[in-house]
C-alpha cells in the first residue's frame, strides 16, 4: 500500500487521506505546492519518512507550474516553495532534509529549465523508492530484537501509512509476524489526534496482527504487570546525543518502561538524524491548535466545559538515556549513542 503515488500522465500527487481513516479510505490530488504544503500541516498526509517525500513532489509542482524562462528566475521560485513547504511542520527533520535535497540537484549544475524539470521529477522519485527500501531495511534488522510470544507496546503510527509504504517501528513489527513469530501489540491510542487508535488499529487489522488498543495512561499498569516485552515507537527528529522527538506521550512511555526495565527501541531512517543538534533541549516543538484537544466528545458530548483553553504540543523527547537501542536501515545501534553511530555512517561511507 503506498500512501503516496505520482500520477505522471495528470502531473498530480494522490495520497490516501488519513484524516478520514478508519471510516473511510480516500484519495485527495494534489496539483500544487500550496495544497501539498497543506496537507502537510493539516495532517491528511503525516509521517516523518512521508513527509519529506511528498514534500519533494511538492517541489516538483512548483517546477512545473513555475513561468520562469531562466535557470535563475527558476531557482527562486524553487527557494520560495521551498521556504513554504518547510514551515508546514517545523519539528521532522525529514522536511528540510528532503527539499535540501532536492534544491541540491538542481541547483549550480548548469542545466536548462527544462532540465531542472525533469531533474526534480526523478530525484522525487529516487527518494519514493529509497524509502520503501530503507524501510523494509531497517524492518528487517530490528525483526530480530522481537522474541515469538512478545507482546509490544507501540506508540502512535510508524506503518505503512507513515511512510512512502511498509512503515518503520511498525515495519518492525510487520517483518518479525511475517517471519512467523507470534506476537499481540498494545496500541496506545496517542492522543489528541489518536493517530494508534484510528491508523495504526487500522493497520494491524489490514494485516492480522492480533493487537488490542489502550489509552495512553493503561501502558505503566502493563509494563508493571510484566505483560509488555518490549516498546518500539519511531522519531521525527534525533540529535548527535541520540536524544529522540517522536509524538508526545513516547517521553512517559519510556520513563515507565525504563522503571520497569523492559527495552525501548526508537526505529527511524538515517535521514532522521540531526547530528546539527547535540541535544532535544535544542529541538524545535510544534505546537499545534488547541481545538485538536478540545474538540473531543463522549457519546455525542464534549467533555470540556464551555471556555475550557488547552495546550497541545505534537512532540515530546525522549533522553537517549532511556532507550535501549536504535534501529536503522544501517543496523541496530546500542549505547552509547554517540560514540556507536558515528561508528556505524562511517563504516557505511567506507
Amino acid at each position: 500500500m503506498r500512501t503516496i503515488e505520482w500520477d505522471e500522465s495528470n502531473q498530480i500527487l494522490k495520497i490516501i487521506d488519513q484524516r478520514q481513516l478508519p471510516a473511510k479510505f480516500e484519495y485527495i490530488y494534489l496539483d500544487n505546492y500550496k495544497a501539498i504544503a497543506e496537507s502537510i500541516r493539516n495532517m491528511a498526509v503525516r509521517g516523518a519518512p512521508v513527509i519529506g517525500v511528498t514534500a519533494a513532489y511538492g517541489m516538483v509542482l512548483a517546477g512545473l507550474h513555475s513561468p520562469a524562462q531562466d535557470p535563475q528566475a527558476f531557482m527562486a521560485d524553487l527557494q520560495m516553495a521551498a521556504k513554504e513547504l518547510n514551515d508546514a511542520r517545523p519539528t521532522a527533520v525529514n522536511l528540510p532534509w528532503a527539499l535540501k535535497r532536492m534544491v541540491c540537484v538542481v541547483e549550480g549544475k548548469g542545466l536548462s529549465v527544462s532540465e531542472m524539470k525533469a531533474a526534480l521529477l526523478a530525484e522525487a522519485h529516487a527518494m519514493a523508492e529509497e524509502d520503501i527500501r530503507v524501510n523494509k531495511a531497517i524492518s528487517k534488522n530490528g525483526a530480530p530484537l522481537i522474541a515469538d510470544g512478545d507482546t509490544i507496546i507501540h506508540h502512535c503510527n510508524t506503518g505503512a501509512l507513515a511512510t512512502v509504504d511498509w512503515g518503520t517501528a511498525l515495519g518492525v513489527i510487520r517483518y518479525a509476524f511475517e517471519e512467523g513469530k507470534h506476537i499481540h501489540v498494545l496500541v496506545d491510542e496517542t492522543r489528541p489526534r489518536l493517530q494508534g487508535a484510528r491508523l495504526t488499529a487500522w493497520e494491524l487489522k489490514q494485516m492480522g496482527i492480533p493487537f488490542d488498543i489502550i489509552s495512553d495512561n493503561m501502558a505503566g499498569y502493563f509494563l508493571s504487570t510484566g505483560q509488555v516485552q518490549k516498546v518500539f515507537f519511531g522519531a521525527d527528529r534525533v540529535t548527535a546525543g541520540g536524544d529522540v522527538a517522536n509524538k508526545i506521550g513516547s517521553y512517559m512511555l519510556a520513563l515507565a518502561a525504563h522503571d520497569n526495565a523492559v527495552p525501548v527501541y526508537s526505529v527511524f531512517p538515517t535521514s532522521t538524524v540531526d547530528l546539527s543538534l547535540q541535544d532535544g533541549k535544542q529541538i524545535p516543538i510544534e505546537e499545534r491548535d488547541q481545538e485538536e484537544v478540545l474538540a473531543l466528545s463522549l457519546k455525542g458530548q464534549c467533555v470540556v466545559p464551555e471556555g475550557a483553553t488547552a495546550r497541545n504540543p505534537a512532540f515530546d523527547v525522549t533522553p537517549a538515556r532511556l532507550i535501549t537501542g536504535y534501529v536503522t536501515e544501517l543496523g541496530v545501534v546500542s549505547q552509547p549513542f554517540s560514540v556507536h553511530y558515528p561508528q556505524l555512517l562511517n563504516g557505511r561511507e567506507g
